[in-house]
């Protein structure tokens, strides 16, 4: 098997528990993730099968969210599943308030992860260290949100707000919400979550545990072709002979990419065969899918 499936993970599984599934019902053994998600979010997981495996650093790191955030409410994980440090009733507080803070959100920002996050700092995980109580520097990072986009807003005591956020790499949308609260001196945390989009897989064609199952035991399932979200990258044909040397492991010539590109690499038959680095007008294997006989 090679390829990937664009999982719809459910509430409460962490990641490992979805590649466990995975190589359960497809009974392979190679089988990883792009982009941990926690167990309280929904949504999008690419899980990559077989060789595939090898593509996941290449897939585009772009990725998409809805997002309720609780106003009033601070927590130990900053979301809902952790322990309440405070809580307090939030009046006076009106939506174009809370567009004016989200706005400065947008951009390139600085961003401190969630103490309950994988993080590692000293060799360890930040939710490890949490968990015993001991408290560590995180340091700053600095990530990329595209757009943030309000899709409703609930007044009460406790006010909530549902956002759609477009960002790059490392994000925590968890930290928004926190910080969200934070500017608006009312506290805040996250109350729901669902990737909507990940790696180049989109919700709208991903699949449950269920209907995976389902296929499976018609006879239908097929996984996604091992390039389905490379097309971020260029990408070179090589006529037979050059296909057979490069999957043999050999440098070929390669004069019309640019030094140091990554490419996808074909053969005249369109057939995939891997991941190849354009370096001194040679064409480099950096990762080989096929052979050619």
């Amino acid at each position: 098997m090679l390829g990937f499936l664009n999982l719809n993970k459910p509430f409460d599984w962490t990641s490992h528990d979805c590649v466990a599934k995975t190589r359960k019902l497809l009974q392979v053994k190679r089988v990883g993730h792009a982009g941990t998600l926690d167990p309280a979010a929904t949504g999008v997981l690419p899980i990559a099968v077989g060789k595939a495996t090898r593509l996941l650093q290449y897939l585009p790191t772009d990725k998409a969210y809805k997002a309720t955030i609780k106003l009033g409410v601070h927590t130990t994980t900053d979301d809902l599943q952790g322990e309440i440090i405070t809580q307090q009733p939030v009046t006076n507080l009106s939506l174009e308030t809370v567009k004016l803070a989200l706005r400065q959100f947008e951009g390139k920002i600085a961003q401190i992860p969630p103490s309950y996050s994988a993080i590692q700092v000293q060799g360890k995980r930040l939710y490890e260290l949490a968990r015993k109580g001991k408290t560590v520097e995180v340091p700053v990072r600095t990530v990329e949100v595209f757009k943030i986009e309000i899709l409703d807003w609930r007044e009460g005591e406790f006010p909530e707000v549902d956002v759609a956020i477009a960002c790059g790499t490392g994000t925590y949308i968890r930290a928004i919400a926190r910080d969200l609260g934070i500017v608006l001196n009312t506290g805040g945390t996250l109350a729901a979550l669902q990737r909507t989009a990940s790696s180049g897989f989109f919700l709208a064609d991903s699949l449950t545990f269920t209907d995976l199952e389902t296929q499976l035991q018609t006879g239908t399932f097929q996984l996604l072709p091992p390039d389905a979200a490379l097309e971020h990258l260029q990408s070179t044909n090589l006529n037979t002979i050059d296909a057979r040397k490069w999957c043999q492991g050999q440098k070929i010539g390669d004069q019309g990419n640019s030094n140091g590109e990554i490419l996808r690499v074909y053969a005249e038959d369109r057939r995939f065969l891997g991941i190849g680095q354009s370096q001194d007008d040679l064409l480099t294997p950096v990762v080989v899918l096929e052979s050619i006989s």
